[in-house]
């Protein structure tokens, strides 16, 4: 059995952004829950501080990775939570996820936080993400 899966948007303006309110997802899929990817080097080094574009980049990167390992793309994800130490920052580099998530054809349900800190002071963002395949 394959999976399916369906927008569902009681209103249109999250799609504007990029993001569906809720997807339904149908079948019997294999489900990854992946731990919130940064802006850490391979070697598990912080990388490029005071940089939000950069760290945004990198981390999704990091997620992609992931993703690959599991044999899944940008294309799986059902969820992204992305947190933040300055979410006015991270709104002047939206445009970077959103692309990524256009070209991959997704519009995962998504939740952003503001939030005091990340686990390393020098990082700025964080993604959590859920993907089915």
């Amino acid at each position: 059995m394959t999976i399916e899966r369906a927008p569902v948007n009681p209103w249109t303006w999250s799609m504007e952004m990029g993001y569906n309110q809720g997807e339904l997802v149908t079948g019997e899929p294999r489900t990854l829950y992946i731990s919130g990817q940064t802006a850490m080097s391979a070697e598990g080094k912080p990388q490029h501080p005071n940089d939000m574009k950069a760290q945004l980049i990198l981390s999704l990167d990091n997620l992609e990775s992931v993703l690959g390992e599991a044999g899944m793309t940008l294309e799986n994800l059902v969820r992204l939570n992305v947190y933040t130490t300055d979410v006015d920052e991270l709104f002047q580099h939206y445009a970077e996820l959103a692309a990524r998530l256009a070209t991959a054809g997704v519009a995962p349900t998504t939740t952003m936080l503001g939030v005091t800190r990340l686990a390393i002071p020098t990082l700025m963002v964080e993604l959590e993400a859920t993907a089915v395949a």
